[in-house]
């Protein structure tokens, strides 16, 4: 079954975006509610809040030392963050956290778990749950002192973007990243059904975890802020909120466009609560939206081998339009230079049979999403992902690394300019936006 497009909510970039783009202003401020790592959504968001002289406001998620405990960033750490940087930890999650006093940690707790025995494995669940319950505790703590710093850095009547840049959750530990690594990676003897997993002791504590850090702390974010939302709307400011999601992508195949996705991503459940935070502040007046970005491929994506294969469509559209932007033209160049004589027919040749397949058109319904993985397609989509590497001049230079980048722009400038005034709780950025913003900016 496919998915209308018609069932979600898709950004669509004025045509005078260039007179308009961006309704904030120097003297405003962006907030990011987490850590800004390299090659991430979020550095597009901080790049459009440069080039119109937004004051940035830097966070940190902490680091562990040696004996697990959480700290704030040196000096040397932190030094990228200056002058505007919170250094107060906003590590979320629970998967370090003690059920008790001196008790142990979800962690520790799966250390009683061997690799025999895998899925089979079982935990204390009301041991997690406790650790659970501490961690949001200790969570919310954090995120309180973090806005008593906050507030000395924003000035009354100002208008505020937050960003919630948390995402993930997986917890740090060997037996689940073995058996994660299994359901995203594993074929023949070594494949490893996402749905098994999930339904395990161990996948319910992911499921914990990912809900947590990917979407609690967006609702801890609203409803701690209350205090101070209220004072910059009173004073004549604001405060606005955006978080990045996932839910598929609209992307064009044959020059239409369509919904596709990634299977199986596990995190999609956590997303999909993400969303629904969105929409019930949004119900009480709260102007908040998540924005379901593009695949691209970064390092936390990595672990979703066969992700990058939608990311490549993105190209042949762009290619077939003759998008005439510096940035697009500098991209295709790049993109040119880094496949094999004849590759690029190949490649198509190769995404038209794996997305045409029986294996990927069962994923195809929106309302069935996230869906779990099947051998034949974990093997169709991995050995499709190796077949395009194959095709590259070399398999550590991919194409996915200048594609991801513009994506990472454009989305960036498009979520700053509606995260203004935001029109949903929940929005999609497809090809078609990321196209149509190149197609109508001329100086960004």
């Amino acid at each position: 079954m496919k998915t209308s497009l018609s069932e979600i909510v898709r950004l669509e970039p004025s045509e005078t975006i260039d007179t308009k783009l961006h309704s904030f202003k120097s003297g405003d401020v962006l907030v990011l509610f987490g850590e800004l790592f390299q090659k991430g959504y979020a550095n597009g968001l901080v790049d459009a809040a440069k080039k119109k002289g937004l004051k940035i406001i830097y966070s940190t998620v902490g680091r562990r030392d040696e004996q697990q405990t959480l700290r704030p960033l040196t000096d040397e750490e932190g030094k990228n963050f200056t002058p505007h940087f919170i250094n107060i930890p906003l590590e979320c999650g629970f998967d370090l956290e003690p059920s008790s006093p001196g008790g142990p940690t979800p962690v520790e707790l799966c250390k009683s778990i061997g690799l025999k025995e895998g899925i089979q494995g079982r935990i204390d669940l009301d041991l997690i749950k406790k650790s659970e319950q501490l961690g949001e505790q200790r969570f919310r703590r954090q995120v309180r002192n973090w806005i008593q710093e906050l507030e000395k850095h924003i000035t009354p009547g100002s208008k505020v973007l937050i960003a919630h840049l948390m995402a993930g959750g997986v917890p740090r530990s060997k037996i689940i990243l073995s058996l994660m690594n299994r359901a995203f990676k594993g074929v023949g003897d070594r494949y490893l059904s996402s749905e098994d997993f999930w339904n395990s002791d161990l996948g319910h504590f992911c499921q914990k975890s990912f809900s947590e850090v990917t979407a609690n702390s967006f609702n801890i974010l609203l409803d701690e802020t209350t205090t101070l939302r209220n004072k910059q709307t009173d004073s004549g400011g604001f405060i606005r909120y955006s978080a990045y999601g996932y839910h598929g992508t609209p992307i064009f195949f044959n020059q239409e466009l369509q919904w596709l996705c990634y299977t199986p991503y596990l995190q999609g459940f956590a997303k999909k609560q993400l969303e629904d935070f969105s929409r019930y502040y949004w119900q009480k007046g709260i102007k908040a939206c998540v924005y379901n970005c593009p695949e691209i491929l970064t390092n936390s994506s990595g672990i979703f081998p066969g992700v990058e294969i939608f990311l490549y469509l993105l190209y042949f559209e762009l290619k077939h339009r003759d998008v005439n932007h510096p940035l697009v033209q500098q991209t295709l160049t790049k993109v040119e230079s880094l496949v094999k004589p004849g590759g690029f027919e190949q490649i198509y040749q190769l995404i038209s049979s794996f997305l045409q397949s029986t294996e990927v058109q069962k994923t195809l319904d929106i309302t069935s999403w996230p869906q779990h993985s099947t051998k034949s397609l974990m093997e169709l989509m991995l050995k499709t992902s190796d077949d395009i590497i194959a095709l590259h001049l070399n398999p550590q230079e991919l194409m996915t690394t200048p594609l991801s980048e513009l994506i990472i722009y454009a989305s960036g400038h498009l979520m700053l300019e509606e995260s203004f005034n935001p029109q949903h709780p929940v929005a999609w950025i497809g090809h078609d936006a990321i196209i149509k913003f190149f197609e109508v900016s001329k100086s960004f």
